[in-house]
């Protein structure tokens, strides 16, 4: 998602330095007026913000503290995390920055690759209030965003997303299989409940992958496994009890640990099937 929320940028005219582990990935943003730095200290020299768009905690940790950004940055400047993390990692990075006179936005998106190619997006920001409001012409091109709390409050409503995201995945999913076996086509069934009261944005663009079986990706399944332990995590700590998240985290834990990982996350339809497919293999030998 990194890739089109830059090429928003670029398009709003904002000049941007990127820089990815990948060069190659980079070097596919210069047609759209970027310029490529070699390594992320190179990438933050001189910027009044810095974005970053990592696959997890431990990859912002790295890139922040280890390879050196954070003391390259300047005083004043504003760190955006756009990744997915846990939220106290997100609130440690918020300290660790404050104490170098940098300011720290938790800052997750939802939207998926569509969104950030449309300038969709929504963005959670924790943090302070100030920092925020003063990034509002920077966030437009992206999205909308709203200040949800102080620091960490962005990620923690992205985990809640994301326990949306992945139980409306496993509803549709099974809904699907169910109007199959009782002799209803799953397209018409998808275009007959839209407007309803089941209408979702994941009826919409996963409830389609699900008719199309297109499980090529946009949002990686061991990506929403990473988002689900996090939440498991965070409901151990306040002492929650998530039924219906626990269901689905086991079961992208083990459609992730069959060797699905790099299949989108609508792709769960498939670990359903197969649960089925055994279950009428054994009645079929009773």
């Amino acid at each position: 998602m990194g890739a089109p929320m830059a090429r928003r940028l670029l398009a709003a005219g904002f000049p941007v330095t990127v820089w990815n582990r990948d060069l190659r990935k980079a070097e596919a943003l210069v047609s759209f007026g970027a310029s490529v730095a070699v390594s992320p200290t190179d990438a933050v020299d001189g910027a009044d913000i810095v974005f970053t768009m990592l696959s997890d905690g431990a990859a912002v940790t790295d890139v922040l503290f280890s390879q050196g950004v954070a003391e390259a940055l300047k005083q004043g400047v504003v760190v955006v995390d756009t990744s997915s993390i846990a939220p106290p990692i997100a609130r440690d990075h918020a300290s660790k920055l404050v104490d170098r006179g940098v300011a720290h936005v938790d800052a997750p998106v939802s939207g998926g690759v569509v969104g950030a190619e449309a300038g969709t997006l929504a963005i959670m920001a924790g943090g302070d209030a100030a920092a925020i409001e003063a990034l509002t012409e920077v966030f437009a091109p992206l999205g909308r965003v709203t200040h949800v709390g102080p620091s960490g409050a962005g990620q923690i409503c992205k985990l809640a997303n994301q326990q949306i995201v992945a139980i409306t995945i496993g509803a549709v999913a099974e809904a699907m299989m169910l109007v199959e076996a009782g002799g209803a086509s799953r397209e018409k069934f998808r275009e007959a409940i839209r407007g309803g009261f089941a209408e979702s944005r994941i009826l919409d663009l996963h409830g389609q992958r699900m008719v199309e079986r297109n499980f090529a990706p946009g949002g990686l399944s061991r990506l929403q496994l990473k988002d689900l332990n996090a939440v498991a995590a965070m409901a151990e700590a306040f002492g929650l009890e998530l039924p219906l998240t626990e269901d689905i985290r086991q079961a992208f834990e083990t459609f992730v640990a069959e060797g699905n990982g790099e299949l989108d996350h609508s792709a769960l339809l498939l670990h359903l099937e197969k649960i089925n497919h055994r279950k009428g293999a054994a009645d079929d030998r009773n």
